[in-house]
């Protein structure tokens, strides 16, 4: 069996799951038959864990196309593309606040990359730790929190049972979806979003789509704190 014969078989169990389990994905569903939950993903450039770190980190408290921009500034300086962890600690760090990065974003960013180059984080093992173990390590990082690292788990190790329960975006969608009378709070969201395992980064995507993007393309996962 192929890749993409094993993904879309996947995508349709997981759809099926949804559609059953919560009639509000259920309407949403139907309305998007040939929804794919990772097309946004090719507006962005390859990453790899510490660049799915660094897209999420830059885009704290922006929206996406402020992001998008610093982003694209933080390519420029490093030849086209992001940069690994060595380069990232070998650049002048005035450079990356002329591309937009503020000095607490840079200060974790250094953080980071320092710990991945002096071993003290192995992104081979990283990547193979289940979510909750994953998100300890990071999140023990100064300007590293839940949003930052979930982001990154959807992002860069494709993780099938995540829900992003800060980003402000996520929580306008589920107002809207479900016709609540006040934006929910993380534990709400996170109440809502139990019937979704083990499909919630799937959820996720088509909530986006709903709210934010009627063509279908999730806008990526922005306004978290951290």
């Amino acid at each position: 069996m192929t890749e993409d014969a094993s993904r879309d078989g996947w995508l349709q169990q997981a759809r099926s799951y949804l559609h059953d389990a919560d009639p509000v994905l259920g309407r949403l569903i139907d309305d998007r038959p040939a929804f794919d939950p990772r097309a946004w993903m090719a507006q962005l450039p390859p990453m790899d864990l510490y660049g799915a770190l660094l897209f999420q980190v830059t885009g704290q408290q922006l929206s996406v196309p402020a992001t998008r921009r610093t982003l694209a500034r933080i390519q420029a300086l490093f030849g086209g593309h992001l940069p690994a962890p060595a380069e990232l600690l070998a650049v002048d760090p005035g450079e990356l606040r002329d591309a937009g990065l503020s000095w607490r974003k840079i200060s974790t960013l250094r953080d980071l990359a320092q710990r991945l180059s002096d071993g003290r984080l192995n992104p081979d093992a990283l990547g193979r730790l289940p979510d909750d173990e994953l998100m300890a390590e990071l999140t023990a990082i100064p300007g590293i929190g839940p949003w930052t690292v979930q982001g990154a788990l959807i992002i860069a190790l494709h993780r099938e049972d995540v829900v992003l329960p800060g980003d402000l975006a996520l929580r306008k969608a589920v107002r809207a979806a479900y016709q609540l009378g006040h934006l929910p709070t993380e534990q709400e969201v996170l109440a809502i979003a139990d019937k979704w395992r083990p499909y919630r980064s799937l959820a996720t995507s088509y909530l986006f789509s709903a709210a934010l993007d009627p063509a279908g393309a999730p806008p990526g996962t922005r306004s978290g704190n951290a």
